[in-house]
């Protein structure tokens, strides 16, 4: 398993008239996680589709919202992957207030597109070989 935690301060152009994080706000959020949790690797989407030619689309989000977050919190973005990617990748996102209480749980799942092709490949090896020390029985 493979965690990153990343800490983002809820904007006010992010909120709703209530003042709280704007329910379709979220998914920028995990992305945020996503992005950071691959920069924590060594790796950015931009090298990824620029120098890899690999795209990574969203093919499918399930959100719970548990409690509200508030204009101006410090909002911590973890960000954790269960198992090696292989045709997809999935990403457990929770985002947790400056209280460390559950805000909002989500996953992610992706596939990994060849850019010149259009068609789905299997999981890039770099992407592969920097998450497997994490995966592997001491």
């Amino acid at each position: 398993m493979y965690s990153h935690e990343f800490k983002k301060r809820v904007r006010y152009g992010e909120t709703d008239q209530m003042g709280y994080l704007y329910y379709g706000n979220y998914p920028q959020y995990y992305e945020i996680g996503r992005v950071e949790m691959l920069r924590s690797l060594g790796l950015t989407y931009k090298a990824m589709e620029e120098e890899q030619g690999i795209l990574m689309p969203v093919v499918s989000m399930n959100i719970r919202y548990v409690r509200p977050a508030h204009y101006d919190e410090l909002l911590t973005i973890r960000t954790t992957l269960r198992q090696l990617p292989e045709r997809f990748i999935t990403f457990h996102m929770e985002l947790f207030n400056e209280r460390g209480k559950l805000v909002n749980g989500a996953t992610v799942k992706l596939c990994f597109v060849d850019a010149k092709s259009g068609k789905t490949i299997p999981a890039p090896e770099l992407l592969v070989n920097q998450l497997k020390p994490y995966f592997e029985e001491a």
